[in-house]
């Protein structure tokens, strides 16, 4: 169950870890953190989607060590057998990123979700948000590390040639058939060879919540051709690749999300 309902989470919200991963590009000028601290759903805990990714690098949301991530996870309070429902207030949609997160080392898929419209829909519909902090007692989270679920630069590189997956790329047409410049500095315009194009926003409605499996259905089944066809998610940083991830799983039960880490941000580097 990659996707929870506003309904649900309101019916079952003292019986889960609720985390707001809201994360905002720079070009928006909001600050996450300060919004969570002036209103966030009840009982939520902030994951910061910078602080909490690999810092020593110049490639942005890069995952962690284990070792860091462990002790992410227990400074926040989480258990390995915490139900997690994870929101955010982003136009990126950035709760799928911690989505994955969470799978990569190793949380039980079927422990982990996305709340449908995150936190617009939470407040359209009038339900309870406060500005209290909550911090729970540390805990000692024990993950391991699903290698499998990323790409590095080698191997989307041996791909181009040996065909093995396919590489589903988030970003727009215009920056993917690079018609725009990068908004990045020293990264430049264009996409990986043999890549398809699959704006994120194609899977989400008008109100950021999922479009039905339906539609997701014919969606993927334009882009991945062949029933074989093994996705390999990758956008601008990592983000909005977890979007169509997720989408993907909505559609596939017995998919688990696998997405080039590095992204554009390092295949474009200058």
């Amino acid at each position: 169950m990659s996707l929870v309902d506003t309904d649900w989470l309101q019916e079952n919200i003292n019986q889960v870890k609720v985390i707001d991963c809201s994360w905002h590009m720079p070009a928006e000028s909001r600050n996450a953190e300060k919004e969570f601290k002036i209103e966030h759903i009840p009982n939520a805990i902030f994951f910061d989607l910078d602080k909490n990714s690999k810092n020593n690098t110049d490639l942005p949301h890069m995952l962690t060590s284990l070792d860091e991530w462990n002790n992410i996870l227990s400074n926040l309070g989480i258990s390995k057998n915490d139900r997690i429902i994870i929101y955010d207030n982003s136009n990126v949609i950035s709760s799928c990123r911690c989505w994955y997160n969470f799978i990569y080392f190793g949380h039980d898929p079927k422990l982990v979700s996305v709340l449908n419209g995150g936190f617009r829909k939470w407040k359209q519909e009038r339900k309870k948000t406060s500005n209290e902090i909550i911090k729970f007692s540390r805990t000692n989270y024990l993950g391991k590390e699903l290698t499998s679920l990323v790409k590095d630069k080698y191997k989307i590189d041996l791909n181009i040639s040996d065909k093995e997956f396919v590489v589903v790329d988030a970003r727009s047409k215009e920056r993917f058939e690079g018609k725009v410049p990068d908004p990045r500095k020293n990264v430049r315009s264009g996409s990986i060879p043999n890549s398809i194009c699959l704006p994120y926003m194609q899977v989400m409605n008008k109100d950021l919540s999922f479009k039905n499996v339906e539609e997701l259905k014919n969606l993927f089944k334009n882009v991945l051709r062949n029933p074989m066809d093994k996705p390999v998610f990758s956008c601008g940083s990592g983000v909005t690749a977890c979007v169509l991830a997720l989408a993907y799983s909505l559609v596939n039960a017995n998919y688990l999300p696998v997405i080039y880490d590095g992204s554009w941000a390092e295949y474009g580097k200058i």
